[in-house]
């Protein structure tokens, strides 16, 4: 028998994923300035995205809703998520606009720099009127950031859709994201970012991202972040796990030491993993137990990422995933 902390299995219920599609340039040499780069892979990115395809490669159930560019890479993105088993019913396409480009750095420890070309990109023209509402009401859990909200029309698109999946029942799990380079100042993504918290029912934010809203990295900092109706917030700390808090209990995870090539997608494939094995029993971050199960196998699905260039290529299976635990 297996005992009531086992690994829950994977949901079956729908986890619609709401944002931005893109593709990362990435550098072919490690380590080295966008200057210095000799040459450049394109690898399709984008946090909501990597999220859609982290769940279904886990054997859940995903769907991505956006807006990309009428252009050969937006057609290359639509079939990136067909061919990785996402539902693309909530994909339009902007005639106007270009698919958004990043350059990614990546430095000789794995971090990231970026540089943007979005001016705007058809992510950002998303209206209210694009929005699918049937695919957001059948969203068990409905996942999004905030690069979304730092121009319109997508923030109102943005919010709507927000509006729509907490009326239908959705979860909401919220990851803010941060990416700097993209808001006007660093005061108006703090603002933003901070515009919405109240909203969500789990919360992902990573140590950068906790400093960055509270000044600091401890525990303190991270429960004043807490709102009344948050069931579940969460903080990736790399290399040193994650941490979790609740109404009743917190605790941190120890992570999977593994040779890290690069940390893009890490974070997308760690909060996929989470909802993908909560989507169908939300009372699992009620008990510590089993929460603690889940986010150990979320903190391998997020180690193995870190394993391979790109975020999509690195997302890991289920297998995958446990053979990683049981090596530990």
């Amino acid at each position: 028998m297996a005992s009531n902390n086992a690994l829950p299995a994977t949901g079956n219920g729908l986890i619609v994923s709401f944002g931005e599609m893109l593709i990362d340039f990435v550098p072919t040499t490690s380590g080295v300035s966008l200057a210095e780069a000799p040459g450049f892979l394109k690898a399709p990115g984008g946090a909501p995205a990597n999220v859609a395809i982290a769940v279904a490669r886990l054997g859940g159930k995903a769907a991505f809703l956006g807006k990309l560019g009428d252009d050969e890479f937006g057609h290359m993105l639509a079939g990136i998520l067909k061919e990785n088993d996402v539902n693309a019913d909530g994909i339009t396409f902007d005639q106007g606009a270009r698919t958004a480009l990043a350059f990614v750095t990546l430095r000789a420890d794995g971090e990231r720099e970026f540089m943007f070309y979005r001016n705007p990109s058809a992510d950002m023209l998303l209206t209210p009127e694009d929005l699918n509402l049937e695919l957001i009401r059948s969203a068990k859990i409905f996942h999004y950031g905030s690069i979304s909200l730092i121009v319109e029309p997508c923030r109102s698109a943005h919010l709507k859709a927000l509006e729509v999946a907490k009326e239908a029942g959705s979860l909401l799990s919220y990851d803010p994201n941060l990416r700097l380079p993209l808001w006007p100042s660093a005061e108006e993504a703090r603002e933003q970012i901070l515009s919405i918290w109240d909203k969500a029912d789990i919360i992902k934010i990573s140590d950068v991202e906790l400093e960055f809203l509270t000044g600091k990295i401890d525990d303190a900092s991270a429960l004043s972040l807490w709102h009344p109706n948050l069931k579940l917030l969460l903080v990736t700390l790399g290399e040193n796990g994650s941490k979790y808090y609740t109404k009743n209990f917190q605790g941190s995870v120890d992570a999977f030491h593994v040779n890290t090539v690069d940390t893009t997608g890490a974070g997308d494939s760690f909060i996929g993993a989470l909802l993908s094995k909560i989507v169908d029993d939300q009372s699992i971050i009620e008990d510590e137990a089993r929460l603690r199960e889940v986010l150990k196998f979320a903190n391998a699905t997020g180690a193995i990422t870190t394993t391979k260039k790109g975020a999509i290529p690195a997302l890991p299976t289920e297998p995958d995933v446990l053979n990683l635990i049981k090596q530990a």
